[in-house]
């Protein structure tokens, strides 16, 4: 039994069983035994690979779509980059060499500020951001409440959902909280059904209709983030792109899942040397930002889009090919690694973009046909 096994049986038998949300926040953040804040989560000796790790192009894309951006701002000088989440770096590092590429001012003009729960993952960071000319050094945080005012390009890959969820289960004739409670051993952690608590009106439809045993899904913390942003980005310009796996509206089903050494686990099993995540609802992100209140006046938002549709029309499968045509005896894998970002049945559907603009902007860069008139194209045309 881990540490943070032991101390959380200590809690449900002096408390009674605790919230998914609860469970969820311990098991990936707590300070000294918390997923994040303990495992190298991310690469092929770890836990999962995120899409900057299976091709460049995936951050030379984004690194599009940020230079597309600052220019939409008017090219403000300083600007703040703010990357949630950031895992090995990679992302950051490929977009930054492709900004260095076509837009050099921008380079200039940037100031990373990096949020990060994890030690290890922001000395991973560090390093891959090591070798890149910076007109200054990146500072990382915890939470958005202490990146300083200004105008702000934001990026969340693969962050909103290992956010902590609460759930809800359909039993008798009304909705009760799942929680966390101990099995009948005493030692290992179970489902369990808590006090009456009805999710929120957004899921009426669909809780109307559900049978015994149905689950709801919320995330609180996601959605005060979307709202935070969308102050943010109201108050001081700017547009935050969020991709990640999920749905386009509300619905029911569990999401949650447990990934330990690429395969499949049981969410409760080893919490805190287990990978926890969901599906993100993209309708609740874009409710709360446009809930945020008048500080979020004139915010809009974009999507949610295949990841393989927005990255089409960034021109990925034309760099795929470049890249393939430079590299011929890398030209198959190159060619793979590519469509397996695009490809429907891989991660090009499930994967969806979603974009939160400042006031007065334009669709941002991906959310829109091409300007140059042509077809988008999921696909480099080698197979």
């Amino acid at each position: 039994m881990s540490p943070l096994h032991e101390s959380l049986v200590a809690r449900i038998r002096a408390s009674g069983p605790i919230s998914v949300e609860a469970f969820l926040e311990a098991a990936l953040y707590d300070r000294d035994h918390g997923y994040y804040r303990t495992q190298e989560a991310i690469g092929a000796g770890s836990d999962f690979i995120t899409a900057p790790e299976v091709s460049q192009v995936f951050g030379e894309a984004v690194g599009v779509w940020i230079a597309a951006a600052w220019q939409a701002l008017a090219v403000p000088d300083p600007v703040l980059m703010v990357e949630f989440g950031p895992g090995r770096g990679t992302l950051l590092a490929d977009a930054l060499r492709t900004i260095g590429r076509v837009r050099p001012a921008l380079g200039a003009a940037l100031r990373l500020h990096l949020v990060e729960a994890s030690p290890q993952l922001a000395a991973t960071q560090a390093r891959a951001l090591a070798g890149i000319p910076l007109a200054a050094a990146p500072v990382w945080h915890e939470r958005l409440d202490s990146v300083p005012a200004g105008p702000m390009i934001a990026l969340a890959n693969e962050f909103f959902d290992a956010l902590p969820i609460r759930q809800f289960v359909r039993a008798g004739d009304g909705w009760r909280e799942r929680r966390i409670g101990l099995a009948a051993d005493g030692q290992a952690l179970a489902f369990v059904t808590g006090p009456r608590a009805e999710p929120p009106a957004r899921f009426a439809d669909v809780a109307g209709e559900a049978a015994e045993g149905v689950i709801i899904e919320t995330c609180p913390a996601g959605e005060a983030l979307a709202a935070a942003l969308a102050a943010r980005l109201a108050e001081s310009c700017g547009a935050a792109l969020i991709i990640d796996y999920g749905h386009a509206g509300p619905g029911h089903g569990e999401t949650l899942q447990a990934v330990r050494r690429h395969r499949f686990a049981c969410p409760l099993e080893r919490p805190g040397e287990t990978d926890l995540s969901h599906h993100v609802d993209f309708q609740a992100l874009a409710a709360a930002a446009h809930g945020a209140g008048p500080q979020a006046a004139g915010v809009t938002t974009h999507g949610p889009i295949p990841q393989g549709l927005f990255l089409a029309r960034l021109g990925a499968g034309e760099r795929a090919e470049a890249l393939a045509a430079a590299e011929p005896a890398r030209a198959d894998a190159i060619v793979s690694a590519v469509r397996r970002l695009l490809h429907p049945g891989r991660m090009g559907l499930l994967f969806k973009a979603f974009a939160i603009a400042g006031p007065g902007l334009d669709p941002p860069p991906g959310f829109a046909r091409s300007v140059r008139g042509q077809p988008d194209r999921a696909q480099p045309k080698k197979s």
